[in-house]
């Protein structure tokens, strides 16, 4: 009999069948979850997702919290949806997640029971329509076997040691608390934030290969570009914690794994792709990490979140926090 309270939070946004199939799977764990926390940003595409749809009455403890696209922002948004759970532990996902099977808050949950860490997070498996670059990426930074990870690790792993992905980890809500949560106004990254100052502070972070979520991007270069320009922001951002710690490293490794893997599968031809999707990350991640010196006009072009270099504005349209 599981005794534990768990709450997920999950910030929506156009939801669309995935976050259903979420919903059903979680609603299926063999250890239940509490309350499923949707924090939702327009309720217009809500609305039109299950409009017709009876899932979010057929269960009892689905809470649904809507906010404005202005007011939306990566800290922000999920310390408001940790606020409304009273659960012992807490899972943060993203709406395009869905569980591989009835296990994983089980398997999530189990090293933080235990004791062996205060924060854990799933391993990311490609669907089937991902190209060879997603597919080799996931396996890079989500491979099959588990590990604990604590600030000894630094040295050795680098920017990985930090590493831990809100599309699937799980939360000691007491040591949430005690570390001050997620920050508030956050462009991106949160949660390796988080992971930063909690490895610090002296605790450990869970890698659990068995949880498993099915979860890939579509991402162009230039989307690459824009998305790894905002982690250079982030990281610009808490020089306490990410300066001095090696990053670069992790990309160039990534690099030469595709690049045998398609070697291998002589498929040589598509390296030089592989090559400027790879190069887009990395300016991008450089140009952010350099972006106090830019022009607006440049940032804006470059960033993925516009909306949230117009903080003045999102406060004053949603009556601020």
């Amino acid at each position: 009999m599981h005794t534990e309270s768990v709450d997920v939070i999950i910030p929506v946004y156009r939801p669309d069948e995935k976050l259903k199939k979420l919903i059903k799977r979680l609603e299926a764990q063999s250890h239940p979850v509490h309350e499923i926390i949707l924090i939702n940003t327009e309720k217009k595409y809500f609305d039109d997702c299950f409009r017709g749809d009876d899932l979010l009455t057929r269960y009892d403890n689905i809470r649904v919290r809507h906010i404005c696209k202005e007011q939306f922002d990566h800290g922000a948004t999920r310390r408001l949806g940790v606020s409304l759970s009273k659960a012992d532990y807490f899972i943060c996902m993203t709406d395009d997640a869905v569980p591989a099977d009835h296990f994983l808050v089980e398997r999530l949950l189990e090293p933080l029971l235990e004791g062996k860490a205060q924060v854990s997070y799933a391993r990311q498996l490609a669907g089937k329509d991902s190209d060879v670059i997603e597919r080799c990426s996931r396996r890079f930074n989500y491979p099959k076997e588990s590990r604990i990870k604590t600030k000894a690790d630094l040295e050795t792993m680098g920017i990985k040691a930090f590493f831990c992905s809100n599309v699937c980890a799980a939360y000691v809500r007491k040591t949430y608390d005690e570390q001050g949560g997620f920050e508030k106004h956050m462009i991106f990254n949160e949660d390796m934030v988080f992971a930063g100052r909690l490895l610090h502070a002296g605790g450990k972070i869970a890698y659990v290969a068995q949880a498993r979520v099915l979860h890939s991007h579509h991402y162009t270069a230039r989307q690459q570009f824009k998305r790894n320009f905002d982690l250079g922001v982030s990281q610009a951002q808490f020089p306490e914690l990410f300066e001095g710690v090696s990053s670069s490293s992790e990309g160039i490794k990534l690099l030469r794994v595709i690049s045998a893997h398609l070697l291998k599968k002589k498929e040589a031809e598509k390296i030089p792709a592989v090559f400027w999707n790879c190069g887009c990350r990395y300016l991008g991640y450089r140009f952010g990490k350099g972006y106090r010196k830019l022009p607006q006009k440049l940032i804006r072009l470059f960033t993925m979140n516009e909306g949230y270099w117009d903080r003045d504005k999102r406060e004053a349209a949603c009556g601020g926090r």
